[in-house]
């Protein structure tokens, strides 16, 4: 069962697991930060797109914000990914 809504204009997919949100990241940032900017979730990592490291630091954080196993389900390779 697929359900899609927007929460305050970011996209939200309601999948039978959980819930999968679209991100925007941008890598080699300072420091870890989320940030919506418009209509999309940006997610600041501090590591840089080598070997996996920024999926990695991306759902390491994201499990600890919302206290949930996270995992990239779509965009492994792209700033733009499904979480």
């Amino acid at each position: 069962m697929f359900v899609y809504g927007c929460v305050n204009g970011l996209e939200l997919q309601l999948v039978s697991g959980g819930v999968v949100v679209s991100v925007s990241v941008e890598p080699r940032s300072k420091q870890f930060q989320l940030k919506v900017e418009g209509d999309t979730l940006v997610m600041f990592c501090r590591k840089s797109p080598v070997k996996g490291r920024v999926n990695k630091e991306l759902t390491k954080e994201l499990s600890r914000v919302f206290e949930r196993q996270a995992d990239i389900v779509a965009g492994f390779t792209s700033k733009q990914k499904k979480s």
